[in-house]
């Protein structure tokens, strides 16, 4: 989303995980996805590659907020990716983990997601009436995480954190990124990424 929102201009390789293709182990000793390159810049986490495009073009002012909140965006991020996500990982996964049940892990990533709805009692998003670079950041965790069960989900008492996490399923942004695409191979032509209109679009002030 952040690239799209950028309005940079980037090919798209649709890679198959159980095929790699050999230009993407070479470029990236993780060999996950998302990999982007950009001449000799190697960036393979998602979230470097959301700063690093909006760096160089945040039309929607997602970075656009003072230093003290950008530093508790850094701080929510930071939470998420080394509390939440370890514990979201063992609930999709508790077939991995059998020592514990489903329930367990489940519970212990509550934590996380009740920090949340308070943060969106407030204002419709993380931080703000409008989208944040936080809210892009951490949305596709919470989008996993409401998958496993979406029906006990959907039922649980997070009214605020239920219609953030729609109103980012449903918006416009979202549906241009997730259009699927053919397998990448090396003999193709460039596949670029449709550039998106951004004029519905909440900007910063």
């Amino acid at each position: 989303m952040g690239l799209a929102a950028s309005q940079l201009k980037f090919e798209i390789r649709e890679v198959v995980l159980r095929d790699k293709p050999a230009a993407m182990l070479e470029a990236s000793a993780k060999a996950t996805v998302p990999v982007l390159l950009a001449g000799d810049i190697v960036i393979d986490e998602s979230l470097d590659i959301l700063i690093w495009a909006l760096k160089r073009n945040d039309p929607l002012g997602w970075l656009g907020f003072s230093d003290s909140q950008l530093d508790q965006m850094h701080s929510l991020v930071n939470l998420c990716d080394t509390e939440f996500k370890p514990h979201l990982d063992h609930y999709k996964y508790a077939d991995r983990y059998p020592y514990s049940p489903e329930s367990h892990y489940r519970s212990l990533a509550l934590t996380f997601l009740n920090t949340l709805e308070a943060k969106l009692i407030s204002h419709e998003h993380l931080f703000a009436e409008r989208l944040s670079y936080a809210d892009i950041a951490i949305f596709p965790f919470i989008r996993q995480f409401a998958n496993v069960d979406a029906d006990w989900f959907a039922t649980q008492p997070y009214p605020n954190l239920q219609r953030w996490l729609a109103s980012l399923l449903d918006s416009y942004l979202f549906k241009k990124i997730m259009t699927k695409h053919p397998q990448w191979n090396v003999d193709d032509k460039p596949l670029y990424f449709e550039t998106v209109d951004l004029s519905s679009l909440n900007r910063s002030p």
